[in-house]
């Protein structure tokens, strides 16, 4: 549902040009990354974990994997590392690692200009959990040199569609945050959008159509049961969870328009946040649970505005562009992404405050992308974007100097949504 109202938006505002930009920052490859080389573990499956953990590192845009035709030494631990040889290549990181057993994956990381070892440790699990250390690991690898927890051990849920018309099926699939592993958690034959995560990754809210109108539900990943919380005449869209998980804010337009809503889901109460003629949808929450970030289209054009998480204190947030949408902020609160755009041409926007005054930069390269949704530290995006007649998954780094299809289970890729992170490690 939430993609249907942004749809109105894209029909009404279609006339409206992409306003001015005063800071667009593009930036290609990785040349200004920082070089690791992620040399192919020794044992069974060792080179399967290192080209994962590497996989992962560059897919962030800020490391430069090493090639690994490039590596005429393999070390596989502490005492084979001839410190010289590395740096030679430019190289100022090195991981290595071994695997025996089940399992059982020993790693170490070395600081090459220092010449010493910052990470020596040990993973154990079943052969199931290969993917699961192997992202573990580059999440390790990742915060010892950036000091930023690394976000490649976390799932990305997304609405996959098959056959058009009558004959679509739509199911909402769940997938490592490099796309691999997808199952499906729910699918029917009407349409399914806007999944989003509950804070603890354990539950999934969305919406579908399969009782004739739109409906909220909220599902079990665990257990697989749900149950509707949001089923009133008129549009029920946009559900996102509370930091704390015990509100949801939605869409509704029983009262005649669409407005914001924070439901309480254990008295079911409901909040009506925003009153007023336009359309206002797509929901977020502040870090703290305070304050909602929206879209609403009040002052002619699609922008985003806050208001209070109990009503009041709206104000709008985003003056660059003619047309802003669909936004989501960073734990920090100092990143947002939005689709922006006009015309024929909708890309995925960054604003970036930590600095102080908002920074803009366009971070995707496509003609019609949305849903753009960020990884819990800030540092990647992911979104649905044009591909042939259907859309695909894609991720970006915040930065917009890497970008890389991922793997999807469907013919048509709508809205994706980064999961919180995965607290229980292996």
């Amino acid at each position: 549902m939430k993609r249907f109202l942004l749809a109105v938006f894209l029909l009404l505002h279609a006339g409206f040009a992409l306003a001015q930009q005063a800071e667009v920052d593009l930036v290609g490859g990785r040349d200004s990354a920082t070089s690791i080389a992620v040399v192919p573990f020794g044992g069974d499956k060792g080179s399967e974990i290192a080209a994962i953990v590497s996989a992962d590192l560059a897919r962030s845009g800020r490391f430069r994997p090493l090639p690994e035709r490039d590596m005429a030494e393999r070390p596989t631990a502490a005492n084979e590392v001839n410190y010289p040889f590395w740096r030679t290549l430019g190289q100022e990181w090195l991981l290595v690692g071994r695997v025996s057993g089940d399992l059982v994956v020993q790693y170490e990381l070395f600081d090459l200009a220092k010449q010493e070892r910052v990470i020596g440790l040990v993973k154990t699990g079943p052969a199931t959990s290969l993917r699961d250390i192997a992202h573990q690991i580059a999440d390790e690898v990742y915060e010892k040199i950036t000091g930023t927890r690394g976000a490649f051990w976390t799932r990305v849920a997304y609405v996959a569609v098959n056959g058009v018309g009558k004959t679509a099926r739509y199911a909402i699939m769940v997938a490592d945050a490099d796309g691999h592993r997808a199952r499906t958690v729910a699918n029917s034959n009407f349409p399914l959008m806007s999944p989003s995560w509950s804070p603890d990754g354990k539950r999934l809210a969305y919406v579908s159509f399969e009782s004739g109108n739109s409906a909220i539900y909220v599902q079990d990943l665990g257990s697989g049961q749900r149950e509707r919380v949001a089923g009133f005449p008129g549009i029920n869209s946009a559900p996102a969870f509370s930091p704390d998980g015990r509100r949801l804010a939605m869409t509704l337009s029983k009262s005649g328009n669409p407005e914001i809503y924070v439901m309480d889901l254990g008295s079911r109460s409901l909040t009506q946040i925003t009153r007023q003629s336009g359309i206002d949808t797509s929901a977020t929450w502040s870090h703290d649970g305070s304050q909602l970030y929206f879209t609403s289209d009040r002052g002619g054009r699609p922008q985003i505005y806050r208001a209070s998480a109990s009503g009041g204190g709206e104000a709008r947030v985003t003056f660059q562009g003619g047309y802003n949408a669909d936004a989501d902020v960073s734990t920090d609160g100092k990143k947002m992404v939005m689709v922006q755009g006009g015309g024929n041409s909708y890309r995925v926007a960054l604003m970036d405050s930590s600095l102080g005054s908002p920074r803009w930069s366009m971070i995707s390269p496509g003609s019609l992308d949305e849903a753009p949704s960020l990884a819990p530290n800030g540092a990647m995006v992911v979104y649905a974007g044009r591909a042939g007649s259907g859309g695909a998954l894609y991720v970006v780094s915040a930065d917009g100097r890497v970008r890389e299809r991922l793997p999807a289970a469907g013919a048509d890729i709508r809205d994706p949504a980064w999961s919180p992170y995965r607290d229980t490690q292996r």
